[in-house]
């Protein structure tokens, strides 16, 4: 084949892509008509029987295996298509947000309870009080599951609840309990974890022979302390409860990894500061309550979704926030406990519940996931 010959084939080429725009112009008409009906009859988007049929009819005007298989992906990639845009427009005809949704100027933090899990001193309890101030009414519970009941029946207006930590990674519990009880995130906040080697005030360095903390907070400080091969390790529930264990032994060869908030706080003295050897370990908290609200300066939604393990269903809900041009900040899975090979996903995306991409992406997902439910947006 000759040169001329490939310009030829590609001229050929153009003219037939021309007629394909064409008739997707086309096509994309006949779809926009399709939604308006199906606004005004009610009708969802997906049909999912009707798909079927037409991929198989598709199949039959093959001639190749090739082509086949090549057809029948090429028209699902047009029903996705045609989809998503008759979302568009049939959220232009609808409430562009959420109704259960209210959106506020600022939450409402006075003369409000607020609970953390752990004890005076834990990160958490750190955590609400750089959230809600230094000065406010807070209180803590033995479980998060605990926080998140005190919120349910109203003895709390807000929990705070670790969720993700930039080293140890997804809290995953605490994703379990946002399914499991109807509160809503309302904001966050992110603690820097800075652990600390704590003793008694009249205690030495040398003196040290085991040490107390969480298992995380002895992992995330594991250079040091395995530095001290003469040291015994020992897990508690929690880093202030460590250091409260250390106060309440009152013996100088114990120590407890924590803050410096909880050594203040217990009157500790700091060993060694700063042990954890990432220096960039942060710890991010979310804020709980039990209406579903969001104030006027929220950056984030958060959502949850199933499917069923079969090929191309993530890619086809993904698809969603890039047809809408909406920016995903976070993914994580979860295999749906009740059902063999079937996943839980949570989301976090840029925007807000009043945006208009926010909505149809949103719109989409809603109609074509197994379940999907909005956790808040903050």
């Amino acid at each position: 084949m000759n040169n001329l010959d490939l310009q030829e084939i590609r001229a050929q080429l153009d003219q037939i892509d021309g007629k394909l725009a064409a008739l997707f112009e086309e096509r994309m008409k006949l779809c926009a008509d399709v939604a308006e009906f199906k606004t005004e009859n009610g009708k969802a988007v997906y049909d999912p029987v009707r798909e079927k049929e037409k991929l198989a009819a598709v199949r039959k005007l093959a001639h190749s295996p090739f082509t086949e298989l090549a057809m029948e992906e090429l028209f699902a990639q047009l029903m996705t298509i045609s989809r998503r845009y008759q979302y568009q427009l049939m959220g232009s005809h609808s409430k562009r947000t959420e109704p259960e949704f209210q959106m506020v100027e600022y939450l409402p933090t006075a003369d409000v309870r607020i609970v953390y899990q752990g004890v005076e001193g834990a990160y958490s309890h750190e955590a609400a009080l750089r959230f809600f101030g230094e000065q406010a009414n807070v209180y803590h519970v033995p479980t998060w599951e605990d926080a998140m009941e005190e919120v349910t029946c109203g003895r709390a207006a807000y929990a705070v609840l670790p969720i993700e930590n930039s080293s140890a990674g997804a809290i995953m519990d605490n994703y379990d309990l946002l399914l499991k009880y109807n509160n809503y995130i309302v904001g966050e906040t992110e603690v820097v974890v800075k652990h600390a080697l704590l003793g008694l005030p009249e205690a030495e360095l040398s003196d040290i022979r085991t040490i107390y903390s969480h298992p995380q907070a002895l992992m995330q400080s594991s250079q040091f302390l395995n530095s001290h091969r003469e040291w015994r390790q020992v897990s508690l529930e929690n880093t202030a409860v460590a250091a409260k264990q250390v106060v309440e032994a009152k013996d100088i060869t114990q120590a407890a990894v924590a803050s410096e908030r909880a050594g203040r706080l217990y009157g500790l003295k700091v060993l060694k500061p700063e042990i954890n050897h990432n220096s960039c370990n942060v710890t991010r908290f979310i804020i709980l309550g039990r209406q579903p609200v969001y104030r006027m300066d929220a950056k984030k939604v958060s959502i949850c979704f199933e499917l069923p393990h079969v090929s191309g269903s993530l890619y086809n809900m993904l698809g969603h926030f890039i047809y809408n041009h909406v920016n995903m900040l976070m993914i994580q899975s979860r295999p749906i406990l009740e059902r063999n090979w079937e996943y839980r996903f949570f989301v976090d995306i840029e925007g807000t519940l009043k945006d208009a991409q926010v909505q149809n992406a949103l719109l989409g997902i809603k109609q074509e996931a197994a379940n999907m439910r909005i956790l808040g947006s903050f």
